[in-house]
């Protein structure tokens, strides 16, 4: 799964607006990654613990070559599962349904009192309709006849 599709699973829970939907992600992402580069750990219950990590500088060894290379030291982010999500994952734990969405109340749409109204006559009209117009035929072309005189 995606973040994409993350936001889509979660937008039936913010009434189908994926814009909020995808704004909650941002600010739980955003606050992980603030507080683990503080050097604090993030722990979430019953999924697991985000932790940074110092690995030192080491010898490593380049496997085309085989020459024996110095790996600089660096800071890592490491997760460790929670007992609940491992036991989930085992299949030692049935996970309980999903929550659904709010089910969102249609809203009450009160009728006005009909009023009564006399009966109106509607008065008819004849409308004629006129002939539609005929193309008029073309002309046909009349050679005039110049005579001369004597």
């Amino acid at each position: 799964m995606n973040k994409a599709q993350f936001i889509a699973l979660l937008a039936p829970h913010f009434d189908n607006n994926k814009k909020e939907a995808a704004r909650a992600v941002d600010i739980v992402f955003d606050t992980i990654i603030r507080n683990i580069s503080k050097g604090e750990d993030v722990m979430i219950n019953d999924f697991g613990k985000f932790k940074k990590v110092d690995r030192p500088a080491r010898k490593g060894r380049n496997p085309f070559t085989g020459e024996t290379i110095q790996i600089k030291a660096s800071k890592k982010v490491r997760f460790l599962p929670a007992k609940a999500l491992k036991e989930v994952i085992s299949g030692a734990r049935k996970l309980e349904a999903a929550p659904k969405p709010p089910v969102k109340a249609a809203p009450v749409v009160k009728k006005a009192a009909a009023k009564k109204a006399a009966p109106k006559k509607a008065a008819k009209k004849v409308v004629k309709k006129a002939a539609p117009k005929k193309k008029a035929a073309p002309k046909k072309a009349v050679k005039k006849v110049v005579r001369k005189k004597k």
